[in-house]
């Protein structure tokens, strides 16, 4: 049973809307790719793949494609930072895209093969 309190501020009410059922969300999870012919393993937080699960269903992507247009971006703007950059775009399709029903232009190109 949830008992609605009010929130002091912003922080304790993001907590709040946390209940223990969501605890997977915080926890790493590594998957395996093959990106640009080289076998690559990233670990990110649950929160984070559905995200990137969602961007690639929006862009018509698979996930391995989607990640591999990250890298190539990310070689450019992040020294190579997989992990944080894909949490950095993450963030901004949640921020931009995700709320502003553009996701589908989200990566400048629909690409429709899997």
């Amino acid at each position: 049973m949830t008992i609605y309190r009010e929130s002091r501020d912003l922080l304790d009410h993001m907590f709040d809307s946390c209940s223990t059922a969501q605890i997977s969300e915080f926890i790493p999870e590594k998957r395996g790719f093959r990106i640009h012919g080289h076998s690559t393993t990233v670990a990110l937080e649950r929160a984070f793949w559905n995200v990137i699960d969602a961007m690639a269903d929006e862009c018509g992507l698979t996930v391995p494609r989607l990640i591999e247009r990250v890298l190539d971006g990310c070689l450019v703007a992040n020294d190579k930072n997989l992990s944080s950059c894909l949490r950095v775009i993450s963030l901004k399709f949640l921020n931009i895209y995700a709320t502003g029903g553009m996701a589908a232009d989200c990566l400048a190109v629909r690409e429709d093969r899997a």
